[in-house]
């Protein structure tokens, strides 16, 4: 349904393309602790891809804590590979495969470390969960796009809202869908109580990224102009916080 408002999936995936489906992979934490993107959203968007026409789906992300162990705790592993598709992968990234790229109009990094086959594939679908962050309030579609870059991610800490705006402006999500069927409301990004999780049964769909977090700011009740990291997005011309009918679904 959230789909069918923007057009269906064909809006933005076509025939004979390859798809990266990017979600939250994380963190060593199972679904129920609300830390990954709910591995039956990743199922469903790999499905429409497929439905639309995708040649391949290739879903990775570069995790925080072991790769192996949050591949498997987070269900996504088992769900990708249970679809028994050859037109699917879910795969760990290659670390020779990231590249160094000047950033044009960079305001706190000119050059930075991205994976190759994010910026190679024909589209890029942004799959992150919603939750809290300690050091950016929120980590939401801009902050996901740190799962595609190489270096010591540590460093955009120090200046998260400009750099998240810059590492956004290289890497452009076709579509952002933010899963908040459920929430963690405290002790992000890793999580770990249930206690934090508050189920919301929501998504969130936008071809425009600054959009779609701006939105999902107001389930934590935030006004998306108080969220730095957005705030940058919209005045760096990443999108629009005009939530109005008709810019998501």
């Amino acid at each position: 349904e959230t789909l069918g408002a923007l057009g269906g999936m064909a809006t933005f995936v076509k025939r004979g393309e390859t798809v990266v489906v990017k979600p939250n992979i994380g963190w060593d934490r199972t679904v129920e602790q609300g830390a990954n993107t709910h591995p039956l959203v990743v199922r469903a968007v790999i499905e429409h891809c497929l439905e639309a026409g995708a040649k391949d789906v290739r879903v990775f992300d570069r995790t925080c804590n072991d790769p192996r162990r949050c591949y498997v705790q987070s269900g996504i592993q088992d769900v990708v590979e249970g679809m028994k598709s050859e037109r699917v992968k879910i795969e760990h990234m290659d670390r020779r495969a990231y590249q160094d790229l000047d950033i044009a109009n960079g305001k706190d990094l000119t050059r930075w470390s991205f994976y190759q086959p994010a910026l190679d594939a024909d589209r890029f679908i942004n799959l992150p969960v919603a939750k809290h962050h300690g050091i950016s309030t929120l980590t939401l579609g801009m902050k996901n796009i740190m799962g595609v870059i190489g270096g010591n991610r540590g460093r955009l800490h120090q200046n998260i809202a400009e750099s998240l705006a810059d590492i956004n402006s290289v890497v452009h999500s076709t579509l952002t869908l933010v899963d908040a069927t459920r929430i963690l409301v405290a002790n992000g990004p890793q999580g770990g109580r249930l206690e934090d999780v508050r189920l919301l049964d929501t998504l969130i769909a936008s071809a425009d990224i600054v959009a779609a977090d701006a939105y999902a700011a107001t389930l934590f009740g935030h006004r998306p102009e108080d969220i730095p990291t957005i705030v940058a997005g919209a005045r760096r011309g990443l999108g629009s916080l005009d939530l109005s009918p008709g810019r998501l679904a």
